[in-house]
């Protein structure tokens, strides 16, 4: 196993920039791309070399790792790298991509001889600055020594799933976490929402389930986003939720179960991102509650 790797990152957005960095920090060469450029940009002060092109990211690469919005994105600029990519590199993939596009990528991997990872991440904003990240990741028990490296520079702990990438258990595990992340989420918007419309003090509701089974820390965290008017800069887009809600039902319906609070969740999400806030954090889902001409 090389000690300093040369990793290629696709995506720099509010993840890919903080896993991006922790890698750099870690010691490795970081070679960083972004559709915008201006967002890749701040890197080079944490060391990273910022690519024009994802082939020129990409070329002679030990590891490729994609964080980008969703699967056929991911395909799409792995499309525009493949000239540049060397058999045998190791391809983390990242991006909460869904099942279907899931087995997409590990048969474009296959084309050109790469090492397909399935190695979604649970965690946002803060934990990925932190370099505290939970990695699910699936995929060959061969060539391990070569990615364990980067999970250990972006997270606190890596889950195998799988010694089998394509089948995309990683990519399952991530959809069945984030349905009770988005059901957390819309259940606080909806509580504090109620509870507006009643004039009562959220307060006295966080006060009745201290300590009890059914407070939880997330609650506070997102209700805490809420109340102070700190949506921006996002830990968890919107815009981005709604996709993974998306992901979820159909997910559901592809395995013959109805998931009605995702179903629910997503056309909050779209509801709150026709108001405005698809680019504020998920917790602005709040928002759908009202009509929008009314507000909050």
């Amino acid at each position: 196993m090389k000690d300093k790797l040369t990793v290629s990152v696709l995506g720099t957005g509010i993840m890919g920039a903080a896993m991006a960095r922790n890698i750099a920090r870690a010691g490795h060469t970081v070679r960083a791309w972004n559709r915008t450029r201006d967002k890749a940009e701040p890197l080079a002060a944490d060391g990273a070399q910022v690519a024009g092109t994802p082939a020129e990211a990409v070329r002679d690469a030990d590891v490729v790792l994609t964080m980008l919005y969703d699967g056929a994105t991911v395909l799409q600029v792995m499309r525009e790298a493949a000239d540049a990519l060397r058999p045998g590199t190791a391809w983390v993939q990242s991006t909460t991509a869904g099942i279907e596009a899931t087995g997409e990528l590990a048969a474009f991997a296959r084309e050109h001889g790469l090492a397909f990872y399935d190695a979604p991440v649970l965690g946002t904003r803060q934990p990925a600055e932190a370099g505290q990240l939970t990695v699910l990741a699936a995929g060959p028990s061969e060539g391990r020594e070569t990615v364990t490296p980067v999970f250990d520079a972006v997270g606190a702990r890596t889950l195998w799933t799988g010694q089998d990438g394509a089948a995309g258990s990683a990519s399952c595990l991530k959809l069945v976490a984030n349905s009770w992340v988005l059901a957390a989420t819309a259940a606080t918007g909806e509580v504090l929402a109620l509870a507006k419309a009643l004039d009562v003090d959220p307060q006295k509701f966080f006060d009745i389930i201290a300590g009890g089974p059914l407070d939880m820390g997330y609650l506070h965290a997102k209700a805490g986003l809420l109340l102070n008017g700190t949506l921006t800069p996002a830990s968890f887009a919107v815009a981005t939720a709604e996709k993974d809600a998306r992901l979820i039902v159909r997910a559901g319906e592809e395995h013959g179960v109805r998931l009605d609070v995702a179903a629910a969740t997503a056309e909050r999400l779209a509801r709150a991102a026709a108001q405005g806030h698809a680019d504020e954090d998920m917790a602005a889902a709040y928002f759908a509650s009202f009509d929008e001409k009314s507000g909050s």
